[in-house]
């Protein structure tokens, strides 16, 4: 029984806790709905005030910008009738000028009609002025206009050549004072000192015992010294010294330095020479390549192909009339750069021209030719300009082409040679040869005079026309060469030029 009761009392606390449980928690869920209500209704009510704002808002802006518009609307509609009254006022303008015009139309019409009569009636009067002058003069009116433009175009013809010989006077003058200034110039600012080396092919030995030892058993030494080099070695009574005879300076120079190590060392056989000759070879041609590239230094040229320098260096070994032909090329790229600065022509050009114009001479040996053409083929296989083969051709006149640059390289080679000191060729000997050139062409017949120009290297001669003809000029020039070739002898060439010309010559009193 008790333990009935005490279940029956924990049913019923049990049932009263969950209807006491149940009703707090029933309560808890009413008070979060009216809590939900109330915040449902603030929204709602913050909502609507929001969107009564925005509507006026929205409102408000809407009639502004239609005020905007309204008054953009305006201002447009006076702007298009501002426009439309300046249209108007250029209409009524126009239609005003447009009358004014028709009636100046009307009036040009009007005047035109007068002046084709007064053409009509002027074409008549001059026709009967026609008739009347050829009447008169007995012309008519094709040859009177012949004979006035005749008469004109003489008139023309005589002023215009006076004019072109005052001209032509006046340029020759000034040419010629400008030429001179720019000569001068040139000279004064390349100072180079008095070129007097001289070739020499004797080689000093320390006694005349060396001569023996030098021709050795039988001659085989001197044999194979001279193989060796291409030198004829000349052993004579001259004493304490042996004489190297080659017209190649190179080859005399490798003999002279094989010849004088010989001497110096000593042993002398026919091993030891080829050795020695070998080593000298060497020698030289490394001083060629540096006197080449020196030389190219010198003129400021650094573009000049390599193969070129090693013909230029050769020219260290060569001489005319004892003028270094190496520091005659550089003196001469010097002179040609100053006169082409003054004149305007291409330096560049002008430089190489002068710098290479007698590369030829140190290979003229080798080919037949002036040494102009020869140089001028050789610089052509390795220049890309063609203006500077033709300055190296025609330094010496031997090329039909003329150019500036040519003509300064022809200029800055003659200072160069002709200035004083700078060839060692005495003046008697110089003056006996131009001489004998005279001498040469006045012997035949029809000459009248002969000049020997250029230091000798032209003759030019003067014949006279009514004595020789076309043909008899052409073959005294080829009889007047092959007797210079026969009787003179002379450095490089000589070109024999005959001039046979008629000259009508009036004064004006």
């Amino acid at each position: 029984m008790p333990d009935f009761i005490w279940v029956v009392a924990v049913l019923v606390v049990a049932v009263g806790g969950g209807v006491l449980g149940f009703y707090i928690s029933t309560n808890a869920v009413q008070q979060k709905l009216r809590a939900s209500r109330e915040e449902a209704e603030r929204l709602r009510a913050q909502a609507e005030a929001e969107k009564k704002d925005l509507i006026l808002h929205a409102t408000q802006e809407a009639m502004t910008v239609r005020g905007r518009a309204e008054e953009e609307v305006r201002e447009r509609r006076q702007e298009l009738q501002r426009i439309e009254r300046r249209l108007t006022q250029k209409e009524e303008n126009l239609d005003r000028k447009v009358e004014q015009n028709e009636t100046r139309e009307r009036q040009l019409v009007d005047k035109e009609q007068g002046l084709d009569g007064l053409k009509a009636d002027i074409e008549k009067v001059k026709d009967r002025q026609l008739e009347e002058l050829q009447r008169v003069a007995e012309l008519t009116t094709i040859e009177a206009k012949d004979t006035l433009l005749k008469m004109v175009e003489q008139e023309i013809r005589e002023d215009a050549n006076r004019r072109l010989i005052q001209l032509e006077k006046a340029y020759r003058e000034d040419a010629g004072r400008r030429s001179r200034e720019i000569l001068v110039e040139a000279i004064q600012r390349v100072t180079s000192e008095v070129i007097s080396d001289t070739t020499t092919s004797v080689v000093p030995i320390p006694s005349d015992d060396m001569k023996g030892r030098i021709i050795g058993r039988e001659g085989r030494n001197i044999r194979a010294l001279e193989h060796a080099t291409g030198v004829d070695i000349i052993i004579d009574d001259t004493p304490d010294a042996v004489t190297l005879s080659c017209f190649d300076p190179v080859r005399r120079e490798i003999a002279r330095l094989s010849l004088s190590k010989l001497v110096t060392d000593g042993r002398i056989h026919p091993t030891r020479i080829e050795e020695v000759v070998e080593r000298a070879k060497a020698e030289v041609d490394q001083v060629i390549i540096k006197e080449g590239e020196r030389a190219i230094y010198e003129a400021g040229l650094p573009d000049i192909h390599p193969e070129l320098a090693k013909y230029l260096g050769r020219l260290k070994f060569r001489y005319s009339y004892g003028q270094n032909v190496l520091e005659h090329s550089v003196e001469s790229t010097k002179f040609a750069g100053i006169i082409a600065s003054e004149l305007g022509a291409n330096v560049n050009i002008v430089k190489k021209g002068a710098l290479l114009h007698d590369i030829g001479k140190g290979m003229d040996h080798e080919m037949e030719g002036p040494h102009a053409l020869i140089g001028a083929s050789l610089v052509e296989r390795y220049e890309k300009s063609r203006e500077v083969v033709i300055c190296v051709a025609k330094h010496h006149d031997d090329w039909f082409t003329n150019t500036l640059e040519g003509s300064i390289v022809q200029v800055a080679d003659a200072i160069s040679g002709g200035r004083p000191g700078a060839r060692a060729e005495s003046m008697d000997r110089y003056v006996k040869r131009l001489q004998a050139l005279e001498e040469i062409a006045n012997g035949y017949p029809g000459v009248e005079k002969s000049y020997a120009v250029q230091a000798g290297r032209e003759l030019r001669i003067l014949v006279k026309p009514s004595a020789v003809d076309d043909l008899g000029a052409m073959r005294m020039a080829r009889d007047i060469a092959r007797k210079v070739e026969e009787s003179l002898e002379y450095p490089g060439q000589i070109k024999v030029t005959v001039v046979r010309e008629i000259r009508a010559i009036e004064y004006a009193q």
